[in-house]
């Protein structure tokens, strides 16, 4: 059933903050009515679960979540309980945090474990963050599971914020070569052409190839966008295949500067997810398969898959990603100077500040 948060006024005139259980606003308000109340606000706090709500969810956005870890993390480790804590969060959040936050402490309260609960929701709490916590619970440091935790968002979300700044650049120059190309094409050329045509010159060989496009673009120019459109459309029925995700995350691979770059933020996010999951507790193995689940790269999920195989006969993780070429040799030669050692989250967590 869902929750209503509400502001209300006694017979004494005091004004009352608290939370409200009820099929719907309107009924909400009739059980304040009785309770000799008078409503001031009536607002829904628990996401909703209706029909509609399949089609129109609403996710919570990702600095969000770093907010609600980190103060989460802060709480847990000054030593309030856990309900105490997210009933905090749920009352100073407005947003959609703030309802997922109230259908986390009504399930907490029920009886369910926090890592149960967060898996509820899959769609705002990766399997990464909840395998976290749950190590945390098994584990019993689940304050320093969450401290690790917000750490590690927290870096992602200035990673996130640095190649999105990088990209900017890049993509004005692109998109700007492609106006002016469209410009010239379609307005400057024909210009050009009724000037010569006017000189009555004979024109150089590229010249006329360059009008004989412009001509082409001008008149057929609805032609062109269907090509263009129906080239998308190929492509992304392409990519949902297992075949062509694999060719296409393969290629952007091979880009000159772009796939470099791809390939560095792919392997910081490795390293870095690895890191921490180990850290935590989590076996190898099941780090290997979580992880490989959580990259968005075709290429690296096969190999991770693969490498997760070898692991299982018995293979060391160095050993079994050294045979793909997409693992620059510093990454294994480091993860086998980790295994020997005992430290290998330590060294994987070098290993995600130096590829960022």
């Amino acid at each position: 059933m869902p929750i209503f948060k509400y502001t209300a006024k006694n017979k004494r005139g005091e004004s009352i903050k608290g939370k409200v259980e009820a099929a719907s606003k309107m009924q909400a308000v009739s059980t304040l009515f009785e309770r000799d109340l008078f409503v001031i606000d009536v607002s829904s706090l628990g996401q909703e679960t209706g029909f509609f709500s399949k089609f129109f969810k609403a996710k919570v956005k990702f600095v969000e979540l770093v907010n609600f870890t980190r103060q989460l993390a802060t709480m847990i480790n000054a030593g309030l309980p856990l309900a105490n804590a997210l009933s905090i969060l749920e009352e100073e959040s407005e947003s959609e945090m703030g309802k997922l936050t109230a259908n986390l402490l009504k399930d907490v309260e029920s009886g369910l474990s926090f890592s149960d609960a967060l898996q509820k929701y899959p769609d705002n709490f990766s399997r990464i963050y909840t395998q976290l916590v749950k190590a945390g619970e098994a584990g019993g440091v689940l304050d320093e599971v969450l401290e690790r935790l917000a750490i590690t968002l927290e870096k992602d979300k200035d990673f996130k914020a640095k190649t999105k700044s990088a990209m900017i650049y890049p993509v004005i120059i692109l998109v700007a070569m492609v106006v002016v190309m469209v410009v010239m094409m379609v307005a400057v050329i024909p210009k050009l052409t009724e000037m010569y045509t006017d000189f009555d010159a004979e024109l150089p060989g590229m010249t006329r190839v360059f009008i004989g496009i412009s001509d082409f673009m001008v008149e057929f120019w609805w032609m062109m966008l269907g090509i263009v459109l129906a080239a998308l459309a190929v492509l992304r029925s392409y990519k949902k295949t297992k075949k062509g995700e694999l060719a296409i995350d393969r290629w952007i691979l091979r880009l000159p500067i772009l796939g470099k770059m791809r390939q560095k933020i792919i392997l910081t996010d490795f390293t870095r997810t690895l890191s921490l999951l180990l850290g935590a507790g989590v076996s190898l193995l099941e780090a290997i398969n979580i992880v490989a689940n959580a990259i968005d790269n075709a290429v690296y999920r096969q190999e991770l898959d693969e490498a997760a195989k070898q692991v299982e006969r018995g293979t060391s993780l160095s050993m079994s990603i050294s045979r793909y070429e997409d693992f620059p040799p510093i990454l294994h030669q480091m993860m086998s100077v980790g295994e020997e050692t005992g430290k290998l989250d330590e060294i994987l967590a070098k290993l995600s500040e130096y590829f960022e």
